[in-house]
């Protein structure tokens, strides 16, 4: 460090970029042991970085980066959605259904990027930006999912009424890309998901996720 620099600025700028590069997050303890600080200065770090979004906790008390990373680059966004846009559209015409890229913000799954479908007679209204508790629905159950990595899961989350009576969802974790938990799903007016949804939702996944590395 040199006399122009900032200790404080540089330690926490260096959480970032520990947190960026692992996709399950990491406790206080290991972020102590990495930066060769005491717990105590971590706590104080976290805390900073989390009035300002840029680092959020998650239930089990690991830090992730948060969704204020992106906001810092106005046009970040808007690109995460122009580069999901082709995979989500191809999906939505596919199956008739409402597509959707949803990140996790906090406690909450944010629906990023909606695509609806050009030629069904009718279809769920989903919008950019609607908001829901992780634990509901399919697109935070997808991610809640990948955070847990159960032996013999699909790969993919199948639900039915949890958000809007009558619909059901279908949706896949993005996987291998860092710093961002999400997931690709479909919502449709359906009693139940027909089989073939599961496999191309995930698809779609792969797709965006190849799209945003």
């Amino acid at each position: 460090m040199t006399a122009e620099t900032s200790q404080t600025l540089d330690r926490g700028l260096k959480v970032l970029k520990l947190l960026a590069d692992t996709d399950h997050g990491l406790t206080v303890t290991e972020l102590s042991q990495k930066l060769g600080v005491n717990r105590t200065v971590v706590y104080r770090l976290l805390a900073t970085l989390e009035q300002h979004a840029l680092v959020r906790r998650d239930l089990g008390g690991r830090a992730r980066v948060g969704l204020g990373v992106l906001r810092l680059g106005r046009q970040v966004h808007p690109l995460v959605r122009e580069a999901a846009l082709p995979a989500l559209r191809s999906l939505a015409e596919d199956i008739g259904a409402t597509a959707h890229l949803t990140l996790v913000d906090g406690a909450e799954a944010l629906a990023v990027a909606v695509v609806e479908p050009s030629w069904t007679d009718y279809h769920v209204a989903y919008r950019a930006g609607f908001r829901h508790p992780l634990d509901r629905g399919a697109a935070g159950r997808a991610i809640l999912a990948a955070r847990q990595k159960l032996p013999g899961e699909p790969g993919y989350t199948l639900t039915h009424g949890e958000l809007e009576a009558g619909a059901s969802g279908a949706a896949a974790p993005l996987l291998g890309v860092t710093g961002v938990e999400g997931s690709v799903g479909v919502v449709m007016l359906a009693d139940a998901v027909p089989e073939r949804v599961g496999p191309r939702v995930m698809d779609a996944a792969r797709e965006v996720a190849e799209a945003l590395r």
